[in-house]
């Protein structure tokens, strides 16, 4: 049983050490027919499998590289509002969105109506 229990510590070293210590997943995969043939169907060519007979069932665990997590998104900057000039005939949405652009960097523009003034509504970032 000491034999065995050191027999497992040394290949579970040398499983790690083959494929790094980064991202480095298992699987448990039943018994241990076939269990290097279903380590590399499952997760790839680079994995490893190991038999562990320790627990009385002989057991196959697959150790492979974990996909790295997604990175996360860059922030998103605040998004700030401003009512600039009225809205009128010969302004309307283009001549807003253009008057926007031009005051603020990245912005656009919209006529909006509250109440009888249509106004010219920016969105800009902060």
């Amino acid at each position: 049983m000491e034999r065995t229990i050191s027999y497992l510590l040394f290949l579970t070293f040398f499983i790690i050490s083959a494929l790094g210590t980064r991202n480095l997943c298992r699987d448990g995969l039943g018994t241990c027919e076939d269990c290097d043939q279903k380590c590399k169907t499952k997760h790839g060519p680079s994995s490893e499998s190991s038999c562990d007979r320790s627990v009385g069932v002989a057991l196959c665990t697959c150790f492979y590289q974990c996909t790295p997590p997604t990175p996360p998104s860059p922030p998103t900057r605040p998004t700030c509002n401003s009512g600039t000039t009225l809205c009128t005939e010969q302004c309307s949405d283009s001549c807003c969105d253009t008057n926007c652009a031009q005051s603020h960097d990245g912005g656009h523009g919209i006529c909006n109506s509250i109440g009888n003034t249509r106004l010219c509504l920016c969105e800009y970032p902060c």
